[in-house]
C-alpha cells in the first residue's frame, strides 16, 4: 500500500508501521538503544550508527508525519520550540529578519525576539490579515521567513495561507505554517503553498498530555538537508519513547478531531447565548471574522474556543478558578478538557507588547468527554461570577 494513495486515518494508521518481520509483531518495537553495532569500521547496519542521528522509532514516527501532511520529509524534535529554534537557525543568518503574526504564540516570539533576536534574526510583528501590510513589513527589511499560525493562539484568527505564500514567494522568502491548532487531519498548509509546516506534537497530535515534542515537515529535499543537519548536529531530538508516544497518538488523531471538533462547535454556541460574554472566538461560528475563510481551507474548525467576558479579568479568573471537568492548565489539545488564563500563563511573555492577550480571555482546549458534561461544567462555574 502506497501511504500517499490511502485515506488520511489509514495513513496514520499503517504509514511507518510496518510489523516487525522476525517476529511479526503488528507493532513495530520500542528501540531505546544509543548506539549501534557495525560491522567493519563504516560498515552501518541500514545506515544507524549513533542515536543522536538516527533511531528506528523516530524514523518511523517522521515517515508517518511526512505521509499525513503531504511532505516529503519530517523531522521529529525533543519540543515544538526545539523544532521551531532548529528551522530557523537552518533557514536564517546575522542580519536577516522574520515578519509574524502579531498574534502569535507567546513562546515562539519570546524565542524569536528574545533568543535569536540577541545573534541578529530581526523581527516585525503585523497583522496577517492585511495582506497589504504583510507585504510593506516583508519589503521593508531583509526578510527570509514569513511565520504564521491558523487558527493563532488563542485569538483564534484565520489567515490565508494561499495568499500569504503568495506575498512571501514575491520577496523570495519562505512561509512557515504553525498547524498546532489545526493538526494536519484538519489543515494541510503545504497543499496551500506554505514552505514549511511546524507542530508542537505536545498538543493535538500527541493528544494524550503525556509527551513533550515538536515536528517540521517540508517538501524541498535541499531545505530539508539543510534542517536534517541542523537536527544531528544540534541535538534536539525527540527521545524513542517521546517518538514511540507521539505515534500512538497519531494513529488516533483523525477521529479525536472530529469529537473535539464537535464538543467545541457545542461549547461555543452555548457561550454565544450567555450575558456574562463580550464575545466567543471560534472559526465554526458564521459571525466569526475567518469562518468562510476556515470553511474552505480547513476540514473541520477544530476544538479550541477562546471567550472574552464583560466583568473582565475578574469574571475570567473566576470562571478559570472554579470549573470541574475542565482542568486549569498549560497546553492543550489532549483528550481531557483544559482551561487556561493565557494572560499569566502561556502568554506572560509577551504582556506589555502588541502580542499580549486580553485580560477578560479564557482559552479552552474541548477534549473528548460529553459535551454536555462540558456545558454542565461551564454553567456552574458561570454561576460563581454573580455568587
Amino acid at each position: 500500500m502506497s501511504a500517499h494513495e490511502a485515506g488520511f486515518n489509514t495513513r496514520a494508521v499503517h504509514a511507518g508501521q510496518d510489523f516487525e518481520p522476525r517476529t511479526g509483531a503488528v507493532v513495530p518495537p520500542l528501540h531505546f538503544s544509543s548506539t549501534y553495532a557495525q560491522d567493519g569500521i563504516g560498515g552501518l547496519r541500514d545506515g544507524y550508527e549513533y542515536g543522536r542521528g538516527g533511531n528506528p522509532t523516530r524514523d518511523s514516527l517522521q515517515e508517518q508525519l511526512a505521509a499525513l501532511e503531504g511532505g516529503s520529509h519530517a523531522f521529529s524534535f525533543s519540543s515544538g520550540l526545539a523544532a521551531e529554534d532548529s528551522l530557523i537557525r537552518a533557514i536564517a543568518r546575522p542580519g536577516d529578519h522574520i515578519v509574524l503574526g502579531n498574534d502569535a504564540y507567546g513562546g515562539s516570539y519570546r524565542l524569536i525576539n528574545r533568543v535569536l533576536g540577541e545573534w541578529g534574526i530581526g523581527n516585525t510583528p503585523v497583522d496577517m490579515s492585511d495582506l497589504d501590510g504583510v507585504r510593506a513589513a516583508v519589503a521593508a527589511h531583509k526578510t527570509r521567513i514569513v511565520w504564521v499560525e491558523t487558527p493563532s493562539n488563542p485569538m483564534m484568527r484565520i489567515t490565508d495561507i494561499e495568499a500569504l505564500a503568495a506575498v512571501a514567494h514575491d520577496a523570495g522568502a519562505l512561509l512557515v505554517v504553525d498547524n498546532t491548532f489545526a493538526s494536519p487531519y484538519l489543515q494541510n498548509p503545504l497543499a496551500l503553498g506554505a514552505d514549511v509546516v511546524v507542530h508542537s506534537t505536545t498538543k493535538y497530535i500527541g493528544g494524550h498530555s503525556d509527551v513533550v515534542g515538536g515536528a517540521v515537515v517540508v517538501n524541498d529535499a535541499e531545505l530539508a538537508e539543510k534542517i536534517g543537519f541542523v537536527q544531528f548536529a544540534v541535538g534536539a531530538v525527540s527521545g524513542p519513547m517521546d517518538a514511540f508516544l507521539t505515534t500512538r497518538g497519531l494513529k488516533t488523531l483523525g477521529v479525536r478531531m472530529d469529537r473535539h471538533s464537535e464538543n467545541a462547535q457545542a461549547v461555543a454556541e452555548w457561550l454565544l447565548q450567555r450575558p456574562e460574554v463580550e464575545a466567543v472566538l471560534y472559526p465554526g461560528l458564521p459571525d466569526h471574522p475567518g469562518h468562510e475563510l476556515a470553511k474552505k481551507q480547513m476540514k473541520k474548525f477544530g476544538g479550541m474556543v477562546s471567550v472574552q467576558f464583560k466583568g473582565g479579568e475578574a469574571a475570567a479568573r473566576t470562571v478559570a478558578e472554579n470549573t470541574k471537568v475542565f482542568t486549569l492548565a498549560e497546553s492543550l489539545g489532549g483528550i481531557e478538557s483544559l482551561m487556561n488564563y493565557p494572560s499569566e500563563m502561556t502568554h506572560a511573555s509577551v504582556k506589555g507588547t502588541e502580542l499580549a492577550v486580553p485580560v477578560n480571555l479564557l482559552r479552552l482546549s474541548c477534549g473528548i468527554e460529553d459535551a454536555e458534561d462540558l456545558i454542565a461544567d461551564l454553567e456552574q462555574a458561570f454561576a460563581a461570577i454573580s455568587g
